[in-house]
């Protein structure tokens, strides 16, 4: 037998859980594309249908009274903000800044919030509804369908700001926050087309 003696093993420690994959081809990146043109197709039909019903119309389409931009148009500076806070804070990440990562995230969840609380403060503000016309069927259901996206973008950004905070993030493994920034990003070009549709091109007849 040996003489020497065999070293006992360090013990296995658990470091602090990591969250995400590394690298732009994690599956949920690709994952995110998939939806995001799915859901691009989706808003594509939905305008279709406005301009469709627009034109076909024999001038009873729109309301009598062009949209005002007293919602619309601070609800468009809210959700472009939130787009640029998340991605404010995503560049946070990259550098392994976690204040600025968790201040944009944090940001980007408020100012979402608010978009919320003024989407809703206009559709009480309507005169309209739901089942007054093909105007206002067009506009509550293109509407109502952006704010579910955005309802679920501010989903993604409550763990995602959690978790920074707790430090789940690093400079490798930031990709959750660069994939819900693209979300964002798609929620900002939507909500842009249904600016132009329903805020802008009544006034344009």
């Amino acid at each position: 037998m040996s003489d020497t003696a065999i070293e006992p093993e360090e013990p296995l420690t658990i470091g602090r859980l990591q969250v995400g994959s590394i690298g732009r081809h994690a599956n949920g990146w690709w994952g995110m594309i998939m939806l995001i043109i799915t859901e691009a197709f989706l808003f594509f039909y939905l305008l279709f249908s406005y301009y469709y019903f627009a034109l076909q119309s024999t001038g009873t389409f729109f309301p009598a009274d062009n949209p005002s931009f007293r919602y619309s148009g601070p609800e468009t500076g809210v959700v472009i903000l939130a787009s640029l806070a998340v991605f404010f804070g995503e560049r946070g990440g990259r550098k392994g800044s976690r204040l600025q990562l968790v201040l944009g995230l944090l940001a980007g969840l408020l100012l979402g919030c608010g978009f919320v609380a003024l989407q809703a403060f206009e559709w009480l503000d309507k005169p309209y509804t739901l089942a007054s016309n093909s105007y206002g069927s067009s506009f509550f259901t293109v509407t109502g369908f952006h704010l579910a996206h955005v309802v679920v973008g501010l989903l993604m950004l409550l763990p995602l700001t959690l978790w920074s905070a707790l430090g789940y993030f690093d400079r490798q493994r930031v990709v959750p926050v660069t994939i819900v920034m693209m979300y964002w990003f798609f929620v900002d070009v939507v909500w842009l087309m249904i600016f132009f549709t329903f805020y802008v091109t009544p006034y344009l007849r």
